[in-house]
């Protein structure tokens, strides 16, 4: 049996990585193997009756292994991240307790990120402050903003790209708001790896190999009943992240008649490939992460025995 404990820190595993790479079926074994519960990581899991779109792994699945965090929410509800890591946080307390290991599981890199760095919280911004900023970069193309964020805060200015305006308006906003940068604000976040010792794996395998899985997926979703499930989720009023499941926006194109249904499938399949690359983007940036690549006919088993080799070095 792993320790739960490494350098007399409580253990806290997560398995992330992009889209159908399989996920969810490693978990549950690597969750048997650790004594573990799983905390979803995942930004739309938490919508309830969004079951096909999202992929969640079904009921009676969860029942082997305790999840949390799906299913929390209706749809026409917002859920922010900082929402999500005050629960989250809350539930990592409680599974300890119960002397078991909290592995989280998904594809949300934000949501990674504020559980292992933190978040700052802010008084909610001035809207004019931020208006006048808009004005600002419109007038002048961003470029007089991005001088002035490198005078007032030149380690943000550094990570953000010169025509970066939402970035470089948000920063400048914090500043004009609080009067301390972004930078010092970040410095001050604690996150679970103060109090624990988290260790990340991330699943990958080469790029065909999982666009032909995504795209098997998508067709697996509409024999599962995707198109009903949307047509039900249209009638609603879907909170704002909510309506950005990929899905919803390119069936809603079928539903008024400006594309056929399979053009529909196709443009689903192209816009989860799309993000599922640019899940990999944002996960090959955090230098914590270890990589697992799924070999060819490697099992969802065999891959979680990796995982707790790794754990065990």
């Amino acid at each position: 049996m792993l320790s739960r404990t490494t350098r007399k820190k409580p253990l806290i595993v997560f398995v992330v990585g992009p889209t159908a790479v399989g996920k969810s079926e490693v978990a549950l074994r690597l969750a048997k193997r650790l004594d573990a519960e799983i905390i979803s990581c995942d930004s739309m899991q938490v919508y309830k009756g969004m079951e096909i779109i999202t992929s969640k792994i079904p009921p009676a699945k969860r029942k082997i292994i305790p999840h949390h965090l799906i299913d929390v929410i209706p749809p026409d509800k917002e859920y922010d991240v900082s929402r999500y890591r005050r629960t989250a946080v809350r539930k990592v307390e409680e599974i300890i307790k119960r002397k078991k290991v909290p592995l989280f599981v998904g594809g949300t890199g934000l949501y990674l990120s504020v559980l292992l760095d933190g978040i700052f919280h802010l008084k909610p911004i001035n809207p004019a402050i931020r208006k006048d900023l808009y004005r600002q970069a419109e007038d002048s193309k961003g470029i007089v903003l991005y001088a002035r964020l490198k005078e007032v805060d030149s380690q943000t200015a550094a990570k953000i790209h010169s025509r970066d305006t939402k970035r470089i308006i948000r920063a400048l906003e914090v500043y004009e708001s609080t009067g301390r940068t972004i930078s010092d604000l970040q410095r001050r976040r604690k996150g679970l790896s103060d109090a624990y010792t988290p260790r990340v794996f991330c699943l990958t395998m080469p790029r065909q190999r999982l666009y032909a899985r995504i795209n098997t997926r998508v067709d697996t979703m509409f024999r599962q009943g995707l198109v009903a499930e949307i047509q039900r989720l249209k009638n609603l009023s879907l909170s704002k992240t909510a309506s950005y499941a990929i899905g919803i926006r390119e069936l809603q194109s079928y539903f008024e008649g400006k594309c056929d249904l399979e053009s529909a499938r196709e443009l689903i399949k192209r816009n989860t490939r799309r993000y599922a690359k640019r899940q990999l983007t944002w996960f090959r940036k955090d230098k914590r992460i270890k990589w697992v690549e799924i070999r060819e006919k490697e099992t969802p088993s065999m891959v979680a025995r990796r995982i707790v080799r790794m754990l065990q070095e």
